[in-house]
């Protein structure tokens, strides 16, 4: 279960063969079900978590009722309602899986200590924040500057893994998109590439 998290921190820093044996202290294992919330909307988001296993979508949803999806969650990947974790206060996204999944969380308190006693990590989720942050200003471009289809294609290219898994009402949320114009897009290229 520690597998997926301790591959992912090699990948972006080194770290000892000590370390590779104490990371995993910091950590608690989470199993959800389908639909079921890992953050609603006005908790405290007590913990950042990992996804070992399993895909995960955190959205705020608007007055009528609609989601507004934010992010997915796949393995290897991190998700919280950062503002939430950080400062603790009321979370204003929901987190939920898609796909039954496994999160390993760390509390705040755990994060700071681990952060401390093992200082390599510091540069490990400085890594992921900076990372995160030239995704956010990409998302940002794509999403004021490209057409529908340009917005569905370049998802499609940058990560097939999505399209695979997620359902496209969830990509269309995603996206800022109808659904129908999601089909739309897929019929016309379906018939483009036959």
């Amino acid at each position: 279960m520690f597998d997926v998290l301790l591959s992912h921190i090699q990948n972006k820093v080194d770290i000892t063969e000590d370390q590779k044996n104490k990371i995993p202290s910091f950590f608690t294992l989470k199993k959800l079900k389908k639909k079921q919330y890992l953050l609603q909307e006005g908790d405290i988001c007590k913990s950042l978590s990992f996804v070992s296993e399993g895909l995960l979508k955190s959205y705020f949803p608007d007055e009528k009722g609609n989601e507004h999806i934010n992010m997915f969650a796949f393995e290897g990947w991190w998700i919280s309602d950062f503002n939430s974790f950080i400062h603790q206060e009321k979370a204003v996204l929901n987190i939920d899986a898609i796909e039954n999944t496994e999160v390993l969380m760390i509390t705040l308190e755990n994060y700071e200590k681990m952060l401390l006693e093992i200082p390599v990590m510091d540069r490990y989720f400085r890594i992921l924040y900076q990372n995160s942050l030239v995704t956010k200003d990409y998302r940002l471009i794509v999403s004021n500057s490209y057409t529908a289809e340009e917005k569905y294609l370049q998802l499609a290219q940058k990560n097939p893994e999505m399209i695979k898994r997620v359902p496209h009402n969830l990509i269309a949320s995603y996206l800022g998109l109808a659904p129908e114009t999601i089909s739309r897009i897929r019929k016309k290229n379906s018939l483009k590439n036959t």
